[in-house]
């Protein structure tokens, strides 16, 4: 071979090599980079939406119904929607995005630990936030991009006094609450056993330690192996009434007549049950060290969308307030686009940040089967 027919060879098989890393490269790239990549204009957004003509997606809340009818009717787009519980929608997109099966174009999610260790951390979504609220949407809250904050709060029979009856979480674990609290079973939502975990955590452990020398006047006594795990021994080991809806418990605790005062920890939302419903609720915002939990609701394109500007454009709609309006008529649910303000009445989410637990979804993730084995062998051990 002569010395140039040589150069030549070695040229086409250095263009071979670099076309095909170039080519792995592309294919390894995550969701995020290319959902960054195919950025558009809204105008080209809108147009591209309406061209694939329709998006799928499954979402934890009912009310998306609600919101798929205002965006059809906006942009002409038909909306396939699915409710599912936390569980199913994580087993759900998990199989059909692993098989490539064709699905949901984004999902609406909870239970962050699950969400970050079986859908994130899988690549099987694909965090997008629109280009339009880059610059609103606080940092925190854009990777994972969260939608809302929900929370739970500790709620009593009002009835017969409208003065709040603890002000401390240790005396849930006291003789005369025995058997007068419920809690939702967390065997049967995600969120709640992550609020469980989260208290097992350093941080929080740490301030139920200092709570109960507060309140007792001494330090901790450990039987179990911090003052996180102790407390949720003690809160279940008191004649802990697991509920399995909010709804219903909403109910039980705020039924007028009863003999004794009752309170529960449930979601604040149910608090508008009150006048409705005539019950007597009202929440408590100010225990030491925590009033109740928050958790995030996710929203975010899945790995294999077939119809990926549709959902993206559904994505903007949502998190800004005629896409939030069905979540906005009540208390309780919050956007993480802070233009968008909260229900006449309620708190803005700064203020719950700084009374209730929030979720670590990767701390939740590596520790939750620690705690579920604890509860469970607490709860369910006769």
């Amino acid at each position: 071979m002569n010395h140039s027919r040589f150069n030549l060879v070695i040229a086409a098989l250095l263009f071979a090599v670099i076309v095909f890393a170039s080519g792995c490269s592309k294919s390894n790239k995550s969701g995020s980079d290319t959902a960054a990549s195919a950025e558009l204009t809204h105008e080209e957004l809108v147009a591209a939406a309406q061209a694939e003509g329709k998006v799928v997606v499954y979402s934890v809340t009912s009310r998306i119904a609600n919101a798929a009818e205002a965006f059809e009717r906006r942009y002409g787009i038909r909306v396939e929607h699915s409710n599912l519980n936390d569980g199913a929608l994580v087993q759900k997109v998990s199989t059909e995005v692993g098989a490539r099966i064709a699905g949901a174009d984004f999902v609406i999610s909870q239970d962050s630990g699950r969400v970050y260790g079986q859908l994130l951390a899988t690549n099987y979504l694909v965090n997008y936030v629109p280009p339009s609220l880059k610059n609103i949407i606080p940092a925190q809250y854009q990777n994972p991009l969260v939608f809302q904050f929900n929370n739970k709060v500790f709620i009593f029979n009002s009835e017969k006094t409208q003065t709040p009856v603890i002000s401390n979480v240790w005396e849930t674990t006291e003789p005369q609450w025995r058997g007068l609290i419920q809690f939702k079973a967390p065997n049967i939502e995600g969120v709640n056993m992550n609020f469980l975990t989260m208290l097992t955590s350093p941080e929080w452990s740490e301030r139920l330690a200092v709570a109960y020398q507060n309140h007792y006047g001494r330090p901790i006594t450990l039987t179990t192996p911090n003052a996180g795990f102790e407390w949720i021994k003690h809160f279940f080991d008191n004649g802990l009434v697991l509920g399995n809806s909010d709804t219903a418990m909403s109910e039980n605790i705020g039924i007028k007549g009863q003999p004794q005062t009752t309170m529960g920890l449930f979601v604040y939302s149910k608090s508008r049950f009150e006048a409705s419903k005539n019950l007597a609720l009202m929440p408590m915002t100010e225990i030491e060290p925590f009033s109740g939990f928050m958790y995030p609701i996710f929203i975010h394109l899945t790995a294999n969308a077939s119809h990926p500007n549709a959902a993206k454009l559904f994505i903007e709609f949502l998190l800004n307030a005629e896409g939030f309006e069905p979540w906005a008529r009540d208390v309780g649910a919050y956007s993480s686009n802070p233009t968008i303000a909260v229900n006449e009445g309620d708190h803005p989410i700064a203020f719950w940040e700084s009374r209730l637990v929030s979720e670590d979804p990767q701390f939740i993730f590596e520790n939750r089967a620690q705690v579920e084995e604890f509860v469970n062998n607490i709860a369910f051990r006769k």
